[in-house]
């Protein structure tokens, strides 16, 4: 699948989660599918826990983040 396609797998819908991003409106923002992931989760674990997720939404809330992150200049002062 190419990233494009992946890509197409996000949402953003004004009455679904208050407009963020969602995997395929499915109320998964990609906010949280990322807190998951940075807090240990893997793949795997998201796919057991939700079983309406695919592989590729997963996959696809990583590759909107890393456009999101090219997109802009973020400068954070790291304590």
């Amino acid at each position: 699948m190419t990233n494009e396609n992946l890509l197409s797998r996000i949402t953003v819908d004004p009455e679904v989660c208050h407009g963020k991003p969602c995997v395929r409106g499915l109320r998964y923002p990609v906010e949280t599918i990322l807190e998951y992931l940075a807090g240990g989760d893997s793949i795997e674990d998201l796919l057991r826990e939700f079983p309406d997720l695919e592989r590729e939404d997963i996959l696809a809330c990583h590759e909107f983040s890393r456009r999101m992150l090219a997109a802009r200049s973020v400068h954070l002062t790291l304590a």
